[in-house]
């Protein structure tokens, strides 16, 4: 292992620019002014651009290089043989803080392979949402559609934007600090008002935008570009119910020193585990992402300085760090990338 290689590193908050309303939970975490009514997403740790743009949304290290560049600079060092092996120089993981100051839209993502036939992405958009916070009288969020929709009414509800259609059609699930839901390509969703959530999801920033009227400037750009006679293909018109919810809803549970948020399925996309404990937890080394929700958090690398994180920090963990003992009465989220061996 390289010990001269990087080192874990605090990241300031990245808030590119979005189409709606938020961020006042972020600001709180993190102990910073809200700076901006548009500002409800913070990608943690990206080395993703939005869509269509070349720099905005990339994170920077704290010197001002970017957290991108840097790793294509040294993978190994960054992300590790058997990543980088599968990966490249890419960390398969993006991470976010979202705070949803108003209902999001209907919306949903495309699996891999539509995203490799018609985006020319390697990715698609699979996400996981664990609940920080939760505001106002009645925090929710929608996933999947109750009762099958056939492919000529969908239609229909996107060429009339009949958002009240769209938005009754989904199940309505209420959620509280604590839950992660998994939400897989295809699923169409939203977010309620008030939930704040960590995000962590492929490294894309692709969405089909079915409800777009009020929140996109147009239906091309709801589609990708596409239109939607081809970008409704990627929506899973399938009826959700109950058990099939409970495969993807995990309830909030009295927190154990070290709780893993996904089931093996899901971590063939991210893995994320909540840390809670004042013993200690060993981290083994490879490249993650840590959000520390509440108290200060000590880290003491196999390779390299300690360091102490307090709430509201987020940081970038290399490989080279070697394994990491973390100690100190503080709740955390760790977010990894999927395991090397374990395609998606």
């Amino acid at each position: 292992m390289n010990v001269n290689g990087p080192a874990p590193a605090v990241l300031a908050a990245n808030q590119p620019e979005q189409f709606y309303r938020g961020g006042a939970a972020i600001a709180r975490l993190r102990g910073m002014p809200a700076s901006a009514e548009y500002g409800p997403e913070d990608w943690v740790a990206s080395t993703t651009t939005r869509f269509g743009h070349e720099e905005s949304g990339l994170s920077r290290l704290p010197d001002g290089t970017l957290l991108r560049e840097a790793i294509k600079l040294d993978p190994y060092s960054w992300l590790g043989p058997a990543h980088t092996a599968r990966f490249g120089s890419d960390p398969a993981l993006l991470v976010k803080l979202l705070d949803a100051g108003q209902r999001l839209p209907v919306h949903c993502h495309p699996s891999d392979g539509f995203a490799q036939r018609h985006l020319d992405s390697s990715f698609g958009k699979t996400e996981a949402w664990v609940v920080l916070e939760t505001n106002g009288e009645d925090p929710c969020v929608y996933a999947g559609f109750r009762e099958d929709v056939d492919e000529e009414t969908l239609r229909t509800w996107v060429e009339n934007q009949d958002s009240a259609a769209m938005l009754g059609a989904l199940n309505r699930l209420e959620v509280a600090p604590g839950d992660t839901v998994f939400i897989p390509a295809g699923l169409p969703h939203a977010i309620g008002e008030g939930v704040f959530i960590a995000e962590l999801q492929q490294p894309t920033d692709l969405s089909i935008t079915l409800e777009w009227k009020g929140f996109l400037a147009d239906a091309e750009t709801g589609s990708l570009g596409m239109g939607f006679d081809l970008a409704m293909f990627c929506v899973d018109r399938t009826g959700w119910e109950e058990r099939r919810l409970g495969a993807i809803v995990h309830r909030a549970e009295a927190d154990a020193p070290c709780r893993w948020l996904l089931d093996g399925e899901q971590e063939r996309y991210f893995r994320a585990h909540r840390l809670s404990t004042a013993r200690g937890v060993l981290l083994r080394a490879g490249y993650s992402v840590l959000i520390v929700l509440e108290g200060e958090l000590r880290l003491i690398p196999e390779n390299g300085e300690e360091m102490v994180l307090s709430k509201g920090n987020t940081a970038v963990i290399p490989y080279a760090a070697g394994a990491i003992e973390a100690i100190g009465e503080a709740t955390s989220i760790h977010c990894r990338p999927p395991a090397p061996g374990e395609p998606a």
